[in-house]
C-alpha cells in the first residue's frame, strides 16, 4: 500500500475552509477541460479588449461547479461579484433594484435562473442587451415608463434545467456551457486537494474508493471525504484509506456504485411493488415517501446514467442490471415487457 499523504494544517472547524475548497482561478479548477478552454478564451479576449465579457450561461446537474465558475469568472475579470437567485427575483422592481446598484463591469451571478418570474425575465432582456431598464411610474392609463441606464455588467446564469429557460432569455447569452459529470481520475485529484485543505491524512487507495462512490460530483466527494474522516478519527487510525472509506460509506448507506438510501428505495419500490415497472413518477414518489421533484432531479438522472432505470412512455422501468444490483433475478413477466409508444403518459 502506498504511504498516506499527510498534511500539517490544523483546521478546528470545517466552516473555516469551506471557501478554500473552491478553486480561485481557471488553472486551479480541475476537470471540465472543454468548458475551461472555451471560457478561458472568452475571458482572455474580454481582458485584452478591456471591456465587459459576454453574458455566460452555465447548465448541468447540481454540485458540478457552476457557482465556483461564477466566482472564477469574476476573479479572472478582476471584477466584484454579486450573487442572487431566480426565486428571489419575482417582480420587475426586484431586478431594477439589483441592476441599478451594480458597479461598472461587475459580475452578477443568478443561480437557478430558470425559476425567475416572467415579469423579471422580461426586464432582464433589455438590461442584458442595452444595459438599461424601464421603470414604470404610476398605474393605469397614467403610468409612465422612465428609462434608467445601468452600468455595463456580465450576467452569469446557472441552471439545472436549461430546457425550462425561454428562448428570448437563452439567446441573449453570448456563451453557454454544459457541465458534465466528472471522471474518476479528476475526482481523485479533487479529493486529494480537499484533503490537503482539511488537514486530512489520505492514502491513494482511499481517494480512489471515495472517487468511485461520489456519483461523479465534486460536492458529494467533498461531503463524503468529511464523513470518512470522522469515521477514521473515531473508529480508525485517523488515516483515510480504502478500509476506513469502505467501512464509513457502508455506515452512511452509500454502496459501491454510489447509490444512497433514496436511490435504492426507488429501485426496490419499482421491483418489489410494481414487478419492475412501468410505474409513473407520482405513484413512485408516494411509494418511497419522497417528493416527485427529488426523484426526478436527484435520483433518476444518476440511475439512468448507470443503466439501472429507463424512462418509457408508460413510466419508469427497472433494467436487468437493477434487478442484479438488488440481488434478485428478473422474472419472465418483467423481462418480456416492451413499452408501447402512445400509451397513457399522464403519470410520467
Amino acid at each position: 500500500m502506498s504511504d498516506p499523504v499527510v498534511f500539517d494544517q490544523d483546521f478546528p472547524d470545517d466552516s473555516a475552509v469551506e471557501g478554500a475548497l473552491r478553486p480561485k482561478t481557471l488553472e486551479e479548477f480541475i476537470g471540465q477541460d472543454r468548458v475551461k478552454a472555451q471560457l478561458g478564451l472568452v475571458l482572455e479576449a474580454a481582458n485584452r479588449r478591456q471591456g465587459v465579457a459576454d453574458h455566460v450561461l452555465l447548465s448541468g446537474p447540481p454540485g458540478l461547479g457552476k457557482t465556483t465558475l461564477a466566482t472564477i469568472i469574476a476573479a479572472e475579470l478582476g471584477a466584484p461579484v454579486r450573487m442572487t437567485s431566480g426565486p428571489a427575483l419575482q417582480h420587475a422592481g426586484d431586478v431594477a433594484a439589483v441592476l441599478s446598484s451594480l458597479q461598472p463591469g461587475e459580475v452578477l451571478f443568478l443561480d437557478e435562473i430558470h425559476r425567475t418570474a416572467r415579469a423579471a425575465e422580461e426586464m432582464l432582456y433589455l438590461a442584458m442587451e442595452d444595459f438599461r431598464v424601464d421603470v414604470i411610474v404610476g398605474k393605469g392609463p397614467g403610468a409612465t415608463a422612465i428609462p434608467l441606464d445601468i452600468e455595463p455588467f456580465t450576467l452569469v446564469g446557472a441552471t439545472t434545467r436549461a430546457g425550462m429557460l425561454p428562448s428570448p432569455l437563452r439567446d441573449r447569452f453570448g456563451f453557454t456551457a454544459h457541465l458534465d459529470f466528472y471522471e474518476t481520475v479528476d475526482l481523485e485529484v479533487i479529493i486529494t486537494r480537499s484533503a490537503q485543505l482539511l488537514g486530512v491524512a489520505l492514502t491513494p487507495d482511499g481517494a480512489a474508493e471515495l472517487a468511485g462512490r461520489c456519483r461523479g460530483t465534486p460536492r458529494i466527494a467533498n461531503r463524503l471525504l468529511r464523513r470518512v474522516r470522522d469515521w477514521a478519527q473515531v473508529h480508525g487510525t485517523g488515516v483515510v484509506d480504502q478500509v476506513s472509506a469502505q467501512a464509513a460509506l457502508d455506515l452512511y448507506e452509500v454502496d459501491h456504485l454510489g447509490l444512497d438510501r433514496i436511490d435504492r428505495a426507488v429501485l426496490v419500490a419499482i421491483i418489489d411493488r410494481f414487478n419492475g415497472g412501468p410505474v409513473g413518477l407520482s405513484t413512485l414518489a408516494v411509494a418511497v415517501a419522497e417528493e416527485p421533484e427529488t426523484i426526478e432531479s436527484v435520483s433518476e438522472p444518476f440511475l439512468v446514467r448507470l443503466g439501472l432505470l429507463t424512462r418509457t412512455p408508460r413510466g419508469r422501468v427497472a433494467t436487468p442490471a437493477a434487478w442484479r444490483h438488488v440481488g434478485l433475478s428478473m422474472p419472465h413477466s418483467a423481462a418480456g415487457y416492451v413499452p408501447e409508444i402512445g400509451q397513457d403518459m399522464l403519470d410520467l
